[in-house]
């Protein structure tokens, strides 16, 4: 019984994390309907690990439930977008300021192989692998930043950003903002971050809004 637990919360840490990529990188797009039984079929997987997972979505603020119905992917709005991009501006600036002052050779390692990923994707037109290196960028960053209360807080909304934040229509811009925050970073030169983290992070709430916009006027 144990282990039959065990598998199935496994498979539902699993689902999600294929439906996660799946919304972040715009396969399923905003309304689209979660049918738990297609999920399973597609997945391999009982019903039960789908809808934890959906669950474990819903709980991050991506899918929204319907009671009676399916789970749709969210729609996210232009108030949503300004909101979160205020959010972002204080705590991910914070981040990787800490970061920098805190980082050792192995956490700076691992920040250059997503820029280097990032970077390399981004010039290979591989647009998907591009966006996940540069999720994974801020992500190293939050971890390096030693800072359990931060990490905490960006845990709530790290979904929600990712999505919001992520597809920047302009992937080899965005590899090379990357490039001049690591910079500042490895040389722990907070003063140049405290001005360059805003400015990148301002880029891409700005990508968000015209993908909104456009995706309003389909």
């Amino acid at each position: 019984m144990g282990d039959a637990g065990a598998t199935g919360e496994l498979e539902s840490v699993r689902v999600a994390s294929v439906l996660r990529d799946d919304i972040i990188l715009g396969r399923r797009l905003p309304g689209s309907r979660l049918v738990e039984r297609d999920i399973a079929a597609e997945l391999n997987v009982s019903r039960l690990p789908v809808r934890e997972a959906i669950r474990t979505l819903v709980a991050e603020g991506v899918v929204v439930a319907r009671p009676r119905t399916w789970a749709v992917v969210r729609e996210f709005t232009p108030q949503d977008i300004h909101d979160f991009g205020e959010v972002r501006a204080s705590v991910e600036t914070l981040i990787f300021m800490l970061a920098a002052e805190r980082h050792d050779d192995a956490g700076l390692a691992r920040m250059r192989d997503a820029c280097d990923r990032e970077l390399a994707a981004a010039y290979a037109g591989d647009t998907e692998t591009a966006r996940l290196a540069a999720g994974h960028f801020h992500e190293i960053a939050a971890q390096l930043a030693g800072n359990a209360m931060l990490a905490e807080l960006i845990g709530v909304f790290v979904t929600r950003l990712r999505w919001l934040f992520g597809q920047h229509d302009d992937l080899i811009a965005m590899a090379q903002e990357h490039r001049e925050i690591l910079d500042a970073f490895a040389a722990r030169d907070i003063e140049t971050l405290g001005r360059i983290v805003p400015a990148h992070l301002a880029s891409g709430q700005q990508a968000a809004q015209r993908r909104l916009a456009s995706d309003y006027a389909i």
